[in-house]
C-alpha cells in the first residue's frame, strides 16, 4: 500500500512538472503583445507572465479584457479574446490573425475604425465573433464565409457600405446573426437561404432593396426575426407561414404591394407580433385571438378593415395591443380589457362602443383619439370626432375659432422664454397608449408605443441638467417628449389661414463623446398636416452635436381649425446606444403662430424674421445673416403680406 501511494505521488509530481513546462505558442505571444501595444491595453493586460497562465487575472470567465487558452496539447493556444466596451480606438491590427486557434473573439462596443482585413478568413476555428457597435467601414468582407464553424456573428451598428457578401451563405452552422444598423445595402442575398440552422436574425435599419425575400420562409428554425426600417417591398410572403417556431416577429415599413395576414395561421408560438406600416389589408383573422402566448400585438398604420375580432377577448397574456391608424369599424369588444392589458391603442379608426368601468385601473393606458368610443370620463381629455374632421368629413368645431397661435414646452413645465413666448405645461405623464388635452383646450397630445426592451422601464420624456448651446433659451431644451413610435400634437380651434410652425430640438439622450456611447443615431420623420416635411431627421447631425439647439421652421395652412404635427419613427436608427430603448421621436418645444402675427409678441417677431421656411438656424447665425434676409424680403413681390413688408422696411430704415 505504501509503495502504491509513493508511486501515485511520483506520478503526480511528474504531471505537475510536465504541466509547468507547457507554454504558449511563442508566435501567439508575440502577436498578443503587439495587439496590446496597438490598442494601448498595457494597463489591462500586463503580459509579464505567460498569457495562458490559468491563475492570471485575465483568465477568468468574467474578466475584461479576457485571454483564455486551450492547453490540452504540448503547447497552449489562445482560443478566447475579449476586449469589450473599453473604448479602444484605431483599426484591427494584422497581428490579430496570427491567433489562428481563436474560437471566441469579442470586440464589441468600442470605437474601432477602418475596414475588416480580409485576413479574418484565416480564423477558421472561430465559433463566436462579435464586432457590433463600432465605427468599422468599407464592405463586409467575403472572407467571413471561410469561418464555417461560426455559431454566432454580430456586426451590428457599424458604418459598412455595399451589399452583404454572398459568401455568408456558407455559414451553415450559424444560429445567430446580428446585422441591424450595419449600413449594408442592396438585395438580401438568396444564399442566406442556406442558413437552415439560423434561430435569430436581426436585420433592421439597413437599406435593403427589392422584395421581402421568400427564402426567409425556409429558415424554419427561426425564433426571432426583425426587419424594420428598410427599403424592402411587400407583400409578406405566404412562405413565412412555415416559421412555426417564431417567438418574435417584427416586420415594418414595407412599401408598394399590400400584404395579408393569412400566413399567420400556424404561428401560434408568437409572444410578440409587430407588423407596423406593412401595407396590410383585409380583415384581422379570428385565429389571432387563439394565440395563447401572445403578449404584444402591433398592427398600426395599415389598411385593415372590418371589426375587431371577438376572439380578442380570449387573450390571457396580452399586455400591449396596438391597432391604431387603420380602417377598423364596428363595436369595440367590451371584454377586450383584461387585467393583464397595459396599453390599448385603437385611435384613428371608425369604431365605437363603451369601455367597461375597470378600464381605468392603475397602470392601464388607452388611446381612443379619432374614435366614437365613450371612454368613461376620458373623452373630455381627448378630441371627439378628430378623425373625421382631419379627413374633412365634418367640421372640427361649431364655435367661431378665436385662436391664432399656441406654444408647448414638450415634456416639461410651463415657462416664459427670453423672447417673451409663453410655453404651456406639457408635463402630464403619458403612457404606452394615451392622449391628453391641455387645460385651456388649445392643443392635445397623443403617444403610442412602448420601449419594451428598456430595463429602466417606460420613459416618455427626457431631461438633462446640462447647458444647451447655440441658443439663448437653454432651459427650453432641457426637457423633451420622446416616443418609441408615434407622437402627435394638435392645435385646436385655430383660425383658418397660413401658419408658421417652429419645432425646437436638442439631442439630450445620445451622447456626443469619443466613446462607443457616442455612436448612436436617432432618426425619425416629421409630418405637418399629413404631409411629410422631414424624412430621417437626425437632430445630433444637423445641430452639429448633442445638447445643441436646432430649430426647424415651416409654413402650412389650416383649413378646418386643426393643426396636426406628427413625429413618427419609421424603424431607422440605432436602438440601444447608449442603452436599450434609445430611439424614436424627440421634440423639445413647439411654437405655432399665424402668418399675420396674431398672438405673438414683438420680441418674438424680432427673433423670428431671421428664419426662412424649412431652414434651421442657431441664434448666432440669425444675427449674422439678419440684414441680408431683411433685404431679400423687402424686394419680394406685392403678393407678400403687407404687414411683413412694412415691418421690414421700418427696420431697414
Amino acid at each position: 500500500m505504501e509503495l502504491w501511494s509513493a508511486l501515485c505521488l511520483l506520478l503526480l509530481c511528474a504531471f505537475h512538472l510536465v504541466s509547468a513546462q507547457i507554454t504558449t505558442d511563442p508566435d501567439e505571444v508575440t502577436a498578443l503583445n503587439k495587439i496590446v501595444d496597438h490598442w494601448n491595453l498595457v494597463n489591462h493586460l500586463n503580459l509579464t507572465i505567460d498569457p495562458c497562465n490559468q491563475n492570471a487575472t485575465w483568465a477568468s470567465e468574467t474578466a475584461n479584457p479576457r485571454v483564455a487558452c486551450d492547453c490540452t496539447g504540448s503547447t497552449c493556444h489562445i482560443t478566447h479574446l475579449k476586449v469589450y466596451a473599453l473604448d479602444i480606438v484605431g483599426d484591427i491590427p494584422r497581428e490579430l490573425f496570427e491567433l489562428k486557434q481563436l474560437k471566441d473573439l469579442n470586440l464589441g462596443q468600442n470605437v474601432l475604425s477602418g475596414r475588416i482585413p480580409p485576413e479574418i478568413g484565416q480564423l477558421s476555428n472561430m465559433q463566436y465573433l462579435s464586432l457590433g457597435v463600432n465605427n468599422l467601414t468599407g464592405p463586409v468582407p467575403p472572407e467571413l464565409g471561410n469561418l464555417t464553424k461560426l455559431v454566432e456573428l454580430s456586426f451590428s451598428s457599424n458604418q459598412f457600405s455595399g451589399p452583404l457578401p454572398l459568401d455568408l451563405g456558407k455559414l451553415t452552422s450559424l444560429q445567430q446573426l446580428y446585422i441591424d444598423s450595419s449600413g449594408v445595402t442592396g438585395p438580401m442575398p438568396q444564399e442566406l437561404g442556406n442558413l437552415k440552422s439560423l434561430q435569430t436574425l436581426w436585420a433592421s435599419d439597413n437599406l435593403f432593396t427589392g422584395k421581402l425575400p421568400e427564402f426567409l420562409g425556409t429558415l424554419t428554425q427561426l425564433i426571432d426575426l426583425r426587419l424594420e426600417g428598410t427599403l424592402l417591398e411587400g407583400p409578406i410572403p405566404i412562405s413565412f407561414g412555415a416559421l412555426t417556431k417564431l417567438d418574435i416577429l417584427r416586420i415594418g415599413d414595407l412599401s408598394k404591394e399590400d400584404s395579408s395576414l393569412e400566413f399567420l395561421e400556424n404561428l401560434t408560438s408568437l409572444s410578440m407580433l409587430s407588423l407596423r406600416s406593412c401595407q396590410v389589408s383585409g380583415k384581422i383573422p379570428e385565429l389571432i385571438g387563439k394565440f395563447a402566448k401572445l403578449q404584444y400585438l402591433d398592427l398600426r398604420f395599415n389598411k385593415l378593415s372590418g371589426p375587431i375580432p371577438d376572439s380578442f377577448q380570449e387573450f390571457t397574456l396580452l399586455q400591449f395591443l396596438y391597432l391604431g391608424n387603420n380602417n377598423l369599424s364596428g363595436q369595440l369588444p367590451t371584454s377586450i380589457i383584461s387585467p393583464k392589458l397595459i396599453a390599448l391603442d385603437v385611435s384613428f379608426n371608425p369604431i365605437s362602443g363603451n369601455l367597461p368601468p375597470n378600464s381605468s385601473t392603475d397602470g392601464f393606458s388607452m388611446n381612443v383619439l379619432g374614435t366614437s368610443i365613450n371612454a368613461n370620463g376620458l373623452s373630455d381629455r381627448g378630441v371627439p370626432g378628430l378623425l373625421h374632421c382631419l379627413q374633412g368629413d365634418t367640421k372640427c368645431t361649431n364655435k367661431l375659432p378665436e385662436k391664432s397661435s399656441f406654444s408647448i414646452k414638450c415634456g416639461g413645465t410651463s415657462q416664459k422664454s427670453v423672447s417673451g413666448i409663453e410655453y404651456d405645461d406639457d408635463s402630464e405623464i403619458l403612457g404606452a397608449a394615451s392622449s391628453y388635452k391641455s387645460s385651456r383646450n388649445q392643443w392635445a397630445v397623443s403617444n403610442t408605443g412602448n420601449f419594451i426592451f428598456n430595463s429602466n422601464g417606460p420613459q416618455y420624456s427626457a431631461h438633462t441638467e446640462s447647458q444647451i448651446t447655440e441658443t439663448l433659451e437653454s432651459e427650453l431644451y432641457k426637457s423633451a417628449r420622446i416616443s418609441p413610435t408615434s407622437l402627435r400634437y394638435y392645435g385646436l380651434d385655430l383660425k383658418n389661414g397660413k401658419y408658421v410652425v417652429e419645432l425646437h430640438f436638442a439631442e439630450i439622450e445620445m451622447e456626443d463623446t469619443h466613446s462607443w456611447k457616442g455612436l448612436g443615431r436617432r432618426l425619425f420623420d416629421v409630418y405637418i398636416q399629413g404631409e411629410r416635411v422631414v424624412q430621417d431627421l437626425n437632430i445630433q447631425k444637423e445641430a452639429g452635436g448633442s445638447k445643441r439647439a436646432l430649430i426647424k421652421t415651416f409654413e402650412t395652412n389650416v383649413s378646418n381649425t386643426i393643426m396636426d404635427i406628427h413625429f413618427l419613427w419609421a424603424g431607422k436608427g440605432t436602438c440601444c446606444i447608449p442603452y436599450q430603448g434609445t430611439y424614436g421621436p424627440l421634440v423639445s418645444a413647439i411654437h405655432v403662430y399665424e402668418v399675420s402675427g396674431a398672438g405673438s409678441s414683438s420680441k418674438s417677431e424680432r427673433k423670428r424674421v431671421g428664419r426662412i421656411v424649412g431652414i434651421s438656424l442657431g441664434c448666432a447665425a440669425v444675427m449674422i445673416i439678419m440684414s441680408s434676409v431683411f433685404y431679400l424680403w423687402w424686394i419680394k413681390d406685392e403678393a407678400e403680406p403687407r404687414h411683413i413688408r412694412i415691418r421690414t422696411e421700418m427696420r431697414k430704415k
